[in-house]
């Protein structure tokens, strides 16, 4: 059961992996990086910033490579534009730009070698120090309206350790994901993971529950890293360090999971990127009434 006193250090720190290629997008990421595709009219990037920042987690740490410095560009001033802007009057765009500069503090390392997620956490070790901290990937935009890094925040609060998203998925496709062996708690959408595989087959898969991408972790994960063999692709996979903590509380603490229920859009992949920009279309009040109408009369006369 989980307890209910236990108090442990205010969790400020967020830290956002973006040097990956963005090969499935090619040729649009050639030159731009995908995190920098829009969704609707805001880049990939901008709504997992301001999920860190509605969990209350003001303090960014976003993990870079070659090719990305449009990154830097998005979440800083741009005078030209603001100044152009006011002098039309437009103050509702105006507000749109500035929003992006000044809701967080941004800070930007370079990955360098590209050698997987584990080693990408890695690279936030001297920003972290010995502080509990969120990972947030980007290919995995959660809608506002369910707030699940809020809730994980929490539970990594109460108990300590790491905390992990997990989300159910169709047996066949859990060979897409790292997956989580659990034991049920009293709390009905958490549970404690026993033991982590990356990439099961469907045959050797523990359960359902895939790791979706949003961590908050335990500095001690960051030992773990640093002696972690690269292992499925050649890459050092941030699955077998958490694996470690799972299967050895005095390591860096328990390893719960927040069973996620609400509405997930996947902009790692194509068609998936597709059907969330027409999720979130659909659902934006300026938008939504004329593109729905639209859509129905696509969908009936056209296909």
């Amino acid at each position: 059961m989980l307890s209910m006193t236990q108090a442990h250090p205010r969790i400020s720190k967020a830290v956002v992996p973006a040097a990956g290629l963005g090969t499935r997008f090619l040729p649009a990421t050639k030159a731009t990086p995908k995190e920098m595709l829009p969704v609707v009219d805001k880049p990939a990037i901008q709504y997992v910033v301001e999920e860190a920042v509605a969990a209350g987690l003001s303090d960014v740490l976003m993990i870079t490579g070659r090719n990305k410095r449009p990154l830097e560009d998005h979440f800083d001033r741009n005078y030209e534009l603001e100044e152009a802007l006011s002098r039309k009057g437009d103050a509702e765009r105006l507000a749109k730009v500035q929003q992006s500069s000044d809701m967080a503090t941004m800070h930007y390392v370079r990955q360098g070698d590209p050698r997987g997620l584990g080693h990408a956490v890695l690279c936030a070790a001297p920003h972290v120090g010995d502080q509990p901290f969120a990972v947030l990937l980007g290919d995995d935009l959660i809608d506002p309206r369910d707030p699940l890094l809020t809730r994980m925040v929490e539970i990594q609060e109460r108990e300590g350790g790491s905390v992990i998203a997990l989300m159910e998925v169709d047996p066949s496709q859990i060979h897409l994901y790292g997956c989580a062996a659990v034991e049920p708690l009293a709390d009905g959408d958490v549970v404690r993971i026993t033991d982590l595989v990356e990439k099961p087959e469907r045959a050797e898969a523990p359960s359902n529950l895939a790791i979706i991408g949003r961590y908050v972790l335990d500095p001690a994960v960051f030992g773990i890293l640093r002696r972690t063999e690269p292992g499925r692709g050649g890459e050092i996979q941030l699955t077998d360090a958490l694996q470690e903590l799972a299967t050895d509380e005095k390591v860096g603490g328990p390893v719960h999971g927040v069973i996620f229920k609400g509405r997930r859009y996947d902009t790692g992949d194509r068609g998936d990127y597709l059907r969330a920009i027409v999720r979130l279309a659909c659902e934006r009040e300026d938008l939504g009434p004329d593109f729905r109408t639209w859509l129905r009369r696509y969908v009936t006369e056209e296909m």
